[in-house]
């Protein structure tokens, strides 16, 4: 890493994700990027949103449970694994509230259940509520550097586009609340003496607000980048082609890719390791093109 690590110690990059193919490295590659600015001086959190999760195995420590956590032998590395099943369940909770406060100002005398059963059970409930915890940890901003160790292709790629879509549903509902709000005053026998914040339309403001923010700091090519690691193999490659691919769409700055387990040049004579370098230098040739 030390063409990377040069890259690093000049770089005011804040936030930092690896992703790519299952089983690439994507874990060890992220916890030495998090020790190295650590190393530097800088407070730094590792954040796994893996559903598994393998940084306590990296660092043979605890990190499951137990919040952020300083990584045992360091002095600015901390750690943090979002549980995915608390996560889920807490926000599950969150919506179920919402959706109550909605009906209850709202008016609406009905049955909550079919709403709450249809709103936390969709296929992107996981991806929602794992964005909305990894939103908290960048917004509360306590740390220099933040790097995470994300999920394989498939769901990250869905967990960064919650961001857009998101923020697509929140001005429907904002804009739809407005009007329903409006049409009450207008048929209402009642005066208000004074007109009453409206707490539905408040809260959606606020994590509006949040998307916004967050957005703006996602696609801001001075303090995030996102890298690829990969295997110098066809399948991984072409991984990654299309993940970068995805990530440019939502306008998240590429830092680059990393090759992992790229075997040195040697002069054996085992014809099982020669060829294995004649592919790998095949492949490698393809990342200049990326």
């Amino acid at each position: 890493m030390s063409k990377f690590s040069e890259t690093l110690a000049g770089s005011k990059t804040r936030y930092m994700f690896f992703g790519g193919k299952g089983g690439v490295g994507k874990t060890v590659m992220a916890a030495a990027t998090a020790l190295y600015l650590a190393s530097l001086g800088k407070k730094t959190l590792l954040c796994s949103t893996n559903p598994v999760h393998s940084l306590s195995s990296c660092f043979g420590q605890q990190f499951i449970g137990r919040g952020e956590t300083r990584v045992e032998g360091t002095n600015n590395l901390f750690a943090l694994e979002i549980e995915t099943a608390a996560t889920v369940g807490k926000y599950r909770e969150n919506t179920r509230d919402k959706i109550l406060d909605f009906l209850k100002y709202a008016d609406i005398p009905i049955d909550p259940a079919p709403f709450v059963e249809a709103a936390t059970t969709n296929p992107a409930f996981e991806e929602s509520a794992m964005f909305d915890n990894v939103v908290d940890v960048i917004l509360a901003n306590t740390y220099d550097c933040y790097v995470f160790d994300t999920a394989p292709v498939a769901h990250t790629y869905r967990l960064l586009g919650m961001s857009k879509m998101y923020d697509m549903w929140l001005c429907k509902m904002i804009k739809s609340r407005e009007e329903a709000m409006s049409l009450k005053k207008t048929l209402s026998f009642k005066k208000e003496k004074k007109e009453a914040s409206d707490p539905m339309i408040q809260g959606l403001l606020e994590s509006r607000r949040k998307t916004e923010a967050i957005r703006a700091l996602l696609t801001n090519p001075d303090l995030t980048a996102f890298y690829f690691v990969t295997l110098p193999l066809a399948l991984p490659i072409s991984v990654v082609e299309r993940f970068i691919y995805w990530v440019k769409a939502f306008q998240i700055p590429v830092g680059g890719v990393i090759v992992n387990q790229v075997m040195p040049s040697t002069d054996s004579r085992s014809s099982f390791i020669v060829n294995k370098q004649a592919e790998q230098r095949h492949y490698n040739l393809r990342f200049r093109v990326l």
